[in-house]
Formats: structure tokens, C-alpha cells, sequence
């Protein structure tokens, strides 16, 4: 697994961000694409270590593509020059949460985890019920050391705690949330030592684990909107 392939890669289309360089660099994508795919699979044993539900995950299946739907923005540049793959026990569907990577050259790769979609009212709603009816369990969670350490809860929110919930609950805050997240962000040096960016990004997934579990313990039953 070459890491330093897929950032010189990245950083080419990100200097070159037309067709014309994506199709005439078609080995280069192919060969970065292999060394993320290999990425991802040692992830996922590593993983799968702490999280059986996603061992049986094929690495082609969890990545996004590179090109950028331009249609309502201004920026009209055709691809996102970051290899991206959400890692959980249904693949890359946002639902059931799982554990997000995306690697973009000039230090803007992150690890993530977490309910990131905020568009599907029903899984919002489920969670605030959730969070409103197991608070204790949530603030034990986020208040870890390990936690606090390296992540904070983010998400959309609303200006005030949404009708139906007590404006005085003690998660109130978590109440306005549409989505709730993690980041992490990592260097690209950080990223360069394959090795050792392998084993922090384990112990990070490790660690936020029980957020994710929790999340999906609120999502239980939730059905993907049909188009």
C-alpha cells in the first residue's frame, strides 16, 4: 500500500481539475485507486478487530466517485479531488452510521463517524427521541476521556430546541441537532506513513465506536426514503 501514490495523484487533479487531465491520466487514477482500495482493505480488517460488522465489506463498494455534481454551484470545477469511502455494515449508505475517510491532498483529509445526512427528517426525529429518552447513556459517551480528547459532536442545527421537547432537557443543546458527526483531521505527512497513518486511524474508529453504536441503536428500523 503506496499512500504517497494516491496524494501525488489527488494533488495533480486538484492543479488540473478539467477533463481533459482526468482522461489523459486514466493509469495514474487507475493505480491510486488500487492503493486506496488496499487502504481500505486493511482497514477493514483492523476494523474489524473491534467491529465484526463490517468484515465481509468489499473495498470498491465503499468508495464515491470523483466528479462534482456542478449543476447549483458556482464552482463548476468537474471533479472533488479527494478519494472518499464510509465503511459500516450496509456498505456506504449513510444509514446504518459507520466510519468515513477521505483523503485530499494540502492537508484536508479527515477520518469521521456518525449520522453526517441531515436531510432525512425521520432519522433526525429518531434520534432527538432518542437522545431525549437515553441522555445519561449520550453524555457518558461524548464524555470519555478518549472522546473528549479527540473529537467534538457536530452537526447542523436549529437556532432553538425543535416543539415537542423540553426547552429546559438537559441534552437540549444535542436536541437542535439535525445531524450529529466527527471529525478528525489528518496531514498529509500524517498520511505518507501508510503504517502508521493505518494504526491511528484503527485507534480513532476504535474510539468512536460507541458513538456510532449508539446512533444506530436510535436508528434501529429506519428505512431508506425510495426515489
Amino acid at each position: 500500500m503506496n499512500t504517497r501514490v494516491i496524494l501525488n495523484y489527488l494533488t495533480g487533479l486538484s492543479k488540473n481539475n478539467s477533463r481533459e487531465w482526468y482522461h489523459s491520466h486514466k493509469t495514474e487514477y487507475k493505480e491510486a485507486n488500487l492503493e486506496f482500495e488496499k487502504m481500505l482493505q486493511a482497514l477493514i480488517i483492523r476494523i474489524g478487530e473491534f467491529d465484526g460488522s463490517v468484515i465481509n465489506n468489499i473495498p470498491k463498494e465503499l468508495t464515491f466517485k470523483l466528479n462534482r455534481d456542478t449543476r447549483f454551484s458556482h464552482d463548476k470545477s468537474p471533479y472533488n479531488p479527494a478519494f472518499r469511502a464510509h465503511i459500516s455494515s450496509m456498505g456506504k449508505l449513510p444509514i446504518p452510521v459507520g466510519y468515513y475517510i477521505m483523503i485530499k491532498p494540502g492537508d484536508q483529509s479527515f477520518i469521521g463517524g456518525g449520522l453526517f445526512a441531515d436531510m432525512f427528517k425521520d432519522a433526525t426525529a429518531m434520534v432527538r427521541d432518542y437522545i431525549s429518552q437515553n441522555g445519561d447513556e449520550w453524555e457518558k459517551i461524548i464524555n470519555t476521556r478518549d472522546f473528549g480528547r479527540h473529537f467534538k459532536v457536530q452537526g447542523a442545527a436549529l437556532k432553538n430546541v425543535p416543539s415537542g421537547y423540553e426547552k429546559n432537557h438537559p441534552q437540549a443543546e444535542y436536541l437542535k441537532f439535525k445531524s450529529w458527526y466527527l471529525e478528525y483531521s489528518i496531514k498529509d505527512s500524517e498520511v505518507e506513513d501508510a503504517e502508521a497513518f493505518l494504526t491511528h486511524t484503527a485507534e480513532l474508529f476504535r474510539i468512536m465506536k460507541p458513538f456510532n453504536d449508539y446512533l444506530n441503536r436510535a436508528l434501529y428500523g429506519f428505512k431508506m426514503p425510495t426515489r
